[in-house]
């Protein structure tokens, strides 16, 4: 294993995030603080209780996966993108390193991106609302999982989209909205029978569900059904990603 280059490539990815400061942690913390003042502060306090918890401190795992995710699949995307777009991908690939080298070096900086901006979104949320988390390790160990697979996700992404039309496409027309019917700002259990069970198709249910679960104790799914889910997903990334740099798939033609 060459450590060098895995070093080298995550302190590149680390140091362009610092430099754009601005676009890459404060700007998804501030969208996500109107989160809290809409819908903890304003609607949250017109609101019932679900399972006996507040709705502002509801519905923070939710707002947490919601942006852990988008972030995930941004970093990564954008991070093999543009190489490839510049040309400068192929300094890479012609370097005397493994493929699972260089994934760990991007895939390792996009998920410590996102990490670092879950963990301050959720030191904004105690700002507005009451936290309690019963199970900080889960906790921490399911933040630490989504970052890591859904950053997987977003480097494959990023192999596969010709343009900026379609390296947005797949977060903006299927992530989001799966992120929205996935429970974020309500239980499942408050919808109808029919649609509870359409619902467990959804798989960002069982992120959100099992993160829920590290905070409050409850949730709609069991963390065991969450880890295997989230666990299946990356093994899922891993083989693809496997395979495209075994056929050069987007990389070298």
């Amino acid at each position: 294993m060459n450590f060098f280059a895995i070093i080298a490539i995550y302190k590149f990815e680390m140091a362009r995030t610092f430099r754009t400061l601005l676009q890459s942690i404060i700007s998804p913390v501030i969208s996500t603080a109107l989160y809290f003042v809409v819908f903890g502060s304003a609607i949250g306090s017109r609101m019932e209780q679900i399972e006996n918890i507040e709705y502002g401190s509801f519905i923070v795992p939710g707002l947490i996966m919601l942006t852990v995710l988008m972030q995930s699949v941004s970093n990564a995307s954008f991070a093999i993108y543009f190489p490839k777009f510049l040309g400068t991908i192929y300094e890479v690939l012609s370097a005397p390193i493994s493929y699972v080298e260089i994934i760990v070096g991007y895939v390792g900086a996009a998920a410590t991106k996102s990490f670092i901006i879950g963990i301050i979104i959720l030191m904004t949320a105690t700002l507005f609302v009451d936290v309690q988390i019963k199970h900080p390790t889960m906790m921490l160990l399911l933040l630490a999982l989504t970052c890591v697979s859904f950053s997987l996700f977003g480097f494959i992404l990023g192999i596969w989209a010709k343009n900026f039309e379609q390296l947005n496409l797949v977060p903006m027309l299927i992530l989001t909205p799966l992120v929205f019917l996935g429970g974020s700002f309500y239980s499942i259990n408050m919808l109808p029978p029919f649609w509870q069970q359409i619902t467990l198709f959804n798989p960002v249910v069982y992120l959100i569900s099992g993160l829920r679960w590290s905070f409050f104790g409850t949730a709609d799914v069991s963390i065991h059904y969450s880890l295997f889910a989230i666990g299946i997903f990356t093994l899922i990334c891993i083989a693809i990603i496997g395979w495209i740099f075994k056929t050069g798939y987007r990389l070298r033609n």
